[in-house]
């Protein structure tokens, strides 16, 4: 079997989810090509070959045969884009205006009648013919592939203009075509700036300890092991350790939050991040597309594959839009033996509004959330949020803070506490559960020595087996380990809320650990807004025992289930699921994986760094921090109301505007006009999503 490569192709040229459309289904059709997915926001895509069946020149030349390229160069930086982007605006404007008066003028003046007795039709033809050249030839090629587009609608406006001897409003229609490119253009623009200020934030350049020299490299150029020194002021290029140093790190970029952290020696830090005072020398783990920015980045492009239903809904209503309208042109020549209100009938229809109307708001979202440490996987997971009811929610490190300690060290046989726990933090050496985080740190903080373990096993949902010192060492709960239940002291220390590790040295219950955690101080507020959202149920599942699960349970006033292992918690999930509900599951991302993905949304919180919790989530949140919940929850709610706003508008405005030109009411030189404004209406509403968190959308 061949191996397939992946490729990352740029293109140039799309404006809406249809020119997309068009690109994939161009490239799709070259044989060698297993799949491909076209990134509107991040004008890309990615393609998976068979390199001894298709190479980059096939698929160049697939992409420019459907009316778009590849560009030669490097794409201008995110930054100098915005400010191009800023000038178009003003440019648009002027431009726009200008043109829509003079034709408001003309058609009410009767100039463009005294312009079509002046100039002869031949050169006016040429005219519009040499003007919309780039715009035919695509509906051409489109044509001959069996596809027909948006500005096929136009073109046949234009021509039946020119059949009757008006190249005057030909000429307006081809006018409006580039107007109205440019005009969709700038709208998805809109939709990517939050992304692409986003991939600015990466630094270019680190600073390199070479030979025992400092020497500034491309970042692509750091190797993993360097030693990156950042200076007071600098944005930190690499994930890292850091060795030496000490300094106040605004990480926004990466979790949002503005208040900045103290790092030191043994501190992980991330690249994109700023080190506002102080230096470090960090020792690099990650570098580009494998760091933890480099991960939201690539996550953020991808969303766009992960489309709403109601997007999907759109788009298929497009592909019918257009049949419909040219049935509606048909009829009114019949009926009106009037081909210029025919052709106006063309002209004014805005199939391309019906495809921007969904994509422009969720990938404003998208791009505005992640900047604020909140990464949505895709629209198709903010629709599914905006319509959930059901919240289902793990304990540790969901609703606690994750970091128990050791409050309790019990033998059960005549070895000393300091024994046993020695013995419970070797076998747990290995295990990334935040209990033998806690276990190893109670270790440490006595400065006991750890064995190496063998033959380690971790039982999901139970708890781990190892060897240790030629002993076999079982540490879990009740369900890994029997222990007995009418044990006062277990009893005493479960009610207190305290979770209990049993140890089992060689088959023989030897000890009890007791660990305390502790709850998140913004989970009450945050479950109190869910609630006033009209969540229906929130519910604790967690492995814990009913006593410990109670007391937990009692001091938020919600339902719980216990004793569960990962599969009961995706039993439960589809429990919900099978009743109709629209399930939100949160969890740590790790333990949680599969309930995670199961439920219509997963939520993993505090993901930073963690590569499992990124992948496992719908939705990531950066940082632990429940009051994000409720505020992702009125970011869904709000994206789906701007769609629902965009897609009831630009449905009125092609109702109105259709029935006016088909009554011969809208001339073909203001339904030309008339095209381009849905658009901008469009962005202008969605670009209120691009303040998320800054007010109200």
């Amino acid at each position: 079997m061949a191996k397939t490569q992946l490729l990352e192709v740029p293109i140039q040229g799309m404006d809406c989810a249809e020119c997309a459309l068009h690109v994939q289904q161009a490239i799709a059709d070259l044989p060698g090509v297993e799949s491909v997915h076209v990134l509107l926001s991040s004008e890309k895509a990615i393609v998976r070959v068979d390199p001894t069946r298709v190479d980059w020149s096939a698929i160049r030349k697939a992409v420019e045969s459907a009316g778009y390229s590849i560009p030669d160069s490097a794409v201008p930086s995110a930054a100098s884009a915005g400010a191009f982007t800023r000038r178009v605006r003003m440019l648009l404007a002027l431009v726009f205006s200008g043109v829509l008066i003079i034709v408001v003028a003309g058609e009410w003046l009767g100039l463009f009648e005294k312009l079509n007795e002046l100039v002869p039709l031949p050169i006016g033809a040429a005219f519009v013919i040499v003007g919309g050249f780039p715009v035919f030839r695509n509906v051409v090629r489109a044509a001959l592939k069996r596809r027909i587009t948006a500005h096929a609608l136009m073109t046949t406006g234009a021509m039946a203009a020119l059949a009757v001897g008006d190249w005057v409003a030909a000429a307006i229609v081809v006018v409006f075509m580039r107007v109205g490119d440019a005009i969709e253009r700038f709208t998805a623009e809109g939709a990517r700036r939050a992304v692409k200020e986003l991939i600015a934030m990466a630094p270019q350049t680190a600073r390199v300890e070479r030979n025992g020299a400092e020497v500034e490299v491309p970042v692509t150029e750091v190797q993993v092991g360097e030693i990156v020194v950042v200076r007071p002021g600098e944005r930190i290029p690499v994930d890292g350790e850091v060795i030496a140093g000490h300094a106040t790190v605004d990480q926004s970029a990466i979790t949002g939050e503005s208040m900045p952290v103290e790092v030191a020696r043994g501190s992980h830090v991330f690249a994109a991040t700023i080190a506002k005072l102080g230096s470090l020398r960090v020792k690099t783990l990650r570098v580009g597309a494998d760091t933890t920015f480099g991960r939201v980045i690539k996550m953020v492009e991808e969303a766009e594959a992960h489309r709403a239903d109601v997007q999907r809904l759109a788009d298929r209503f497009s592909a019918y839009y257009m049949p419909v309208v040219a049935g509606i042109a048909a009829l009114t020549f019949l009926i009106s033996r009037n081909p210029l209100a025919a052709a106006a009938v063309l002209v004014v229809a805005c199939s391309c509004s019906f495809a921007l109307a969904t994509p422009v708001a969720m990938l404003a979202s998208i791009g505005a959330s992640a900047k604020r440490g909140v990464l949505i996987k895709g629209g198709k997971y903010l629709e599914a949020l905006a319509r959930a009811d059901v919240v289902l929610v793990d304990k540790t490190g969901t609703l606690t803070l994750g970091r128990p300690q050791i409050t309790d060290v019990v033998p059960l046989n005549d070895m000393s506490p300091s024994e046993i726990l020695a013995l419970a933090a070797s076998a747990e050496r290995y295990s990334e559960h935040p209990l033998a985080e806690a276990v190893r740190e109670a270790a440490r903080a006595q400065h006991l020595p750890l064995a190496d373990p063998q033959d380690f096993e971790v039982i999901p949902g139970m708890g781990i087996r190892a060897r240790v010192n030629g002993h076999r060492v079982t540490i879990g709960n009740r369900r890994l380990v029997p222990a007995p239940e009418s044990l006062p002291l277990a009893r005493q220390l479960e009610e207190q809320g305290k979770t209990l590790l049993w140890v089992a040295l060689n088959g023989e219950l030897a000890a009890i650990l007791a660990a305390a955690d502790t709850l998140r101080p913004e989970v009450p507020a945050a479950l109190a807004e869910l609630r006033a959202l009209g969540i229906q149920r929130v519910e604790l599942l967690t492995g814990d025992n009913e006593r410990v699960a109670a007391a937990l349970a009692g001091k938020l006033g919600v339902p719980y289930r216990a004793n569960l292992l990962p599969e009961d918690k995706i039993q439960v999930v589809k429990d919900y699921q099978a009743k109709g509900h629209v399930v939100v599951m949160i969890g740590d991302g790790v333990n949680d994986a599969p309930a995670l993905a199961q439920a219509d949304v997963g939520i993993a919180m505090g993901v930073a760094g963690t590569d499992i919790a990124m992948e496992a989530a719908h939705i990531a949140l950066m940082r632990e921090d429940w009051r994000l919940i409720p505020e992702v929850l009125r970011i869904a709610r709000r994206t789906m109301g701007v769609v629902r706003m965009n897609l009831a508008f630009t449905a009125i405005y092609n109702l109105v505007g259709l029935t006016l030109a088909a009554l011969g009411i809208l001339p073909l030189t203001l339904a030309a006009a008339a095209q381009s404004l849905p658009d901008l209406g469009i962005l202008a509403n969605s670009a209120r999503l691009l303040r998320q968190g800054h007010g109200s959308a």
